[in-house]
């Protein structure tokens, strides 16, 4: 089980041989160091603590591996347990190129495959993987169109590897089977095997080649990494997992499993000991590290950072919209329970398709947080749906429907990829009944739902294929039985429909041209969406000729003379049009001028913003300026229309009862 632990820079232990006391004295130097990482996704930090971001996490990597204080000591191994190349807001412009030099930079010594490692292709995999300076393993997933048992990718099934003091390490790469039903683009006619059986066939082999240690490098769920421990008896040394974004170790039947964290927050520092009563196996000593704030970050990876995002944040740190209500996006919520922004998003893509529901997987809500209100972004937009599968129309029975749901519910309380968010849609489940059995009942349009009645259903192109437990939903293309009425070839992507709808958000009412369409879908939507607001109603700013009047003459002259800084503000932040309407009723474009601080990622953008939200207020009541929620507009005065904003909310969609 995972063991949350306050977050610090300081090093944890996560199990003690007895070998290293408490002051950190060994009664040996360690015969073995590793570093090991897993679940890589997003190069910058983030905003909580532990906040990651990969120049920090490679100053803790230096440290391991240069620090002086291992002068004498073997050279750290660095092992990474899959899940780099997708996804994030880059894959979505690189497919997966950027993490290439940033993997080769870590000093990864070897890794073992992950699911989104797949994300764009096997070929693309194979491209990738191609230039890393380190073998990729897993030795259970066997594509025979590559040959006698060749692994899927061309990765190697085991590695071995001689430490700078000698020792030979045996490595094996294993993934589960779960996993695969997560791929977008399998190779027809794969073989799964066991990752026990395969483990039990292939360490021996090891082994007998003259490996003195055996650490496996899995991408499984913590579950399966705990069942592989079990049954093969202690002839895997270390287990060192990815799949799952916790921290957490066990120790079972003489082999240990670990999983180090996740997206550059965490890592496992490991020292290795041979027994003194038996060479043969080995004592473990483990420490957690928390990738946080306090350490420094390391100035060329702030380089090679800043080079591969500098271009990418000047078109993604554009606003494209408002919410007025925090957007609930955090794992924890999406894959247990109905959620704002699964409603939000299912709502637009049944509106966008005039569907009678929808069903979407939570797992394509991607960001893992909590957007507060205010500024909706691209890059946000990008960061939360980075999957590159389109919407598709479906025309599925309601027996489909239900089956999907109860694939969508089985695996409750387990965080799930699979758990629906829905529109449209009403629902109850029981967790506590056995899986298959779980759903209650289910209304489609406020209807209880006919086994027999087709449905027009919107949903992923991903579960259209059958992915992730979906197999009710497979299309006919497929070898299903559900229609397809837009098929992924002429769908549109959640990230492209979002911008859409926020697009429309802000123009409707502003342009003469404005595609009746997105009227419609914005006028219809179920969400709840904030009346539309004038610049000052937002934010509650006075109007200059009050503000003047508390100013020496000086300055009330230069006030007068600037007669909306306020506007000027936001049309220098934002792009915003404040011009008109008739001047600007032709155009239905987006501004292409970014702005300046595009050019720096939106770091001022943010930066103002907040100073602006935290201070206005208090300095308006301390200057004695008298001002209302809102001043009148006046003529010449103009409203900015995408002012309007999304206020989405939990509506009952979703209910759990239990027995």
């Amino acid at each position: 089980m995972a063991h949350e632990k306050e977050p610090t820079a300081e090093p944890q232990v996560t199990y003690a041989s007895g070998r290293v006391d408490d002051a950190g004295t060994a009664d040996s130097l360690p015969d073995l160091r590793i570093i090991h990482y897993n679940d890589v996704y997003h190069l910058d930090p983030s905003s909580a603590e532990p906040v990651g971001g990969l120049p920090r996490f490679i100053t803790l990597c230096r440290e391991y591996q240069e620090g002086e204080q291992y002068e004498g000591q073997p050279k750290a191994l660095t092992l990474f347990s899959g899940d780099a190349f997708n996804p994030s807001l880059e894959s979505s412009v690189t497919k997966g190129q950027h993490m290439v030099p940033v993997l080769n930079m870590i000093g990864t010594d070897c890794a073992c495959v992950g699911n989104h490692d797949f994300d764009f292709g096997i070929k693309q995999y194979e491209f990738l993987s191609g230039q890393c300076t380190f073998p990729w393993l897993l030795a259970n997933v066997i594509d025979p169109a590559l040959g006698d048992d060749v692994p899927m990718g061309n990765a190697k099934k085991t590695h071995m590897m001689t430490t700078s003091n000698g020792i030979k390490v045996g490595f094996i790469g294993l993934g589960e089977r779960e996993w695969l039903e997560t791929i977008n683009s399998l190779p027809p006619n794969l073989i799964y095997k066991s990752a026990t059986a395969t483990a039990k066939e292939i360490v021996p082999q090891l082994r007998e080649q003259g490996a003195e240690i055996i650490i496996c490098l899995s991408h499984m769920r913590e579950p399966n990494d705990n069942k592989l421990a079990e049954q093969t008896e202690g002839i895997i040394d270390i287990i060192l997992g990815g799949h799952d974004h916790y921290y957490a170790h066990s120790f079972i039947n003489g082999t240990h499993t670990l999983r180090s964290g996740t997206d550059f927050k965490n890592l496992s520092y490991i020292e290795a000991r041979r027994k003194p009563d038996n060479p043969k196996r080995w004592d473990f000593d483990i420490w957690r590290r928390d990738v946080t704030s306090s350490i420094a970050e390391d100035e060329p990876t702030q380089q090679l950072v800043d080079e591969l995002t500098s271009k990418l944040n000047q078109s993604l740190a554009k606003p494209v919209g408002w919410t007025a209500t925090p957007l609930d996006a955090r794992f924890s919520t999406v894959r247990l329970k109905e959620s704002n922004i699964g409603n939000f998003v299912c709502d637009v893509m049944r509106q966008h398709h005039h569907a009678d529901c929808t069903i979407m997987a939570a797992g394509t809500i991607r960001a893992d947080q909590i957007y507060p209100p205010g500024a909706i972004r691209i890059k946000d937009i990008t960061t939360c749906f980075p999957f590159e599968d389109p919407v598709v129309l479906l025309r599925a029975s309601g027996q489909a429907i239900w089956d999907a749901l109860e694939n969508g519910v089985s695996m409750y309380p387990a965080l799930e990829g699979r758990f629906p968010q829905v529109s449209n849609i009403r629902f109850e489940f029981d967790p506590k009944r056995p899986r298959g059995q779980r759903i209650l009942s289910v209304k489609i349009g406020g209807v209880t739902y006919d086994p027999e009645k087709k449905y027009v259903l919107a949903t992923r192109g991903y579960m259209g294929r059958g992915k992730d437990g979906f197999t009710s939903l497979l299309v006919k293309s497929e070898g299903g039985e559900v229609e397809e009425i837009i098929e992924e070839e002429n769908g549109i992507l959640i990230s492209a429909m979002l911008r859409q709808y926020f697009m429309a958000l802000r123009t409707v009412g502003q342009w003469a041209h404005l595609s009746e369409h997105w009227v419609d879908v914005v006028e219809n939507c179920e969400t709840p969406i904030s009346p539309v607001m004038t610049l000052r109603e937002s934010y509650g700013f006075p109007s200059m000729d009050s503000i003047a009047s508390h100013l020496p003459v000086p300055a009330r002259e230069k006030v007068k003379e600037d007669a909306d800084p306020w506007g000027k503000f936001f049309q220098r932040r934002f792009s915003v049009n404040a011009t008109p309407v008739h001047e600007n009723a032709d155009s239905d474009a987006e501004d292409e001028d970014e702005g300046e601080d595009a050019k720096d990622g939106g770091n001022k953008l943010d930066f103002e913003i907040l100073l602006m939200r935290k201070f206005f207020t208090r300095w308006v009541q301390k200057a004695g300026i008298k001002a209302g929620v809102c001043d009148p507009l006046k003529e010449g005065e103009f409203s900015v229309d995408w002012t309007r904003c999304i206020a989405p909310v939990v509506d009952g969609r979703i209910k759990m009862v239990e027995s």
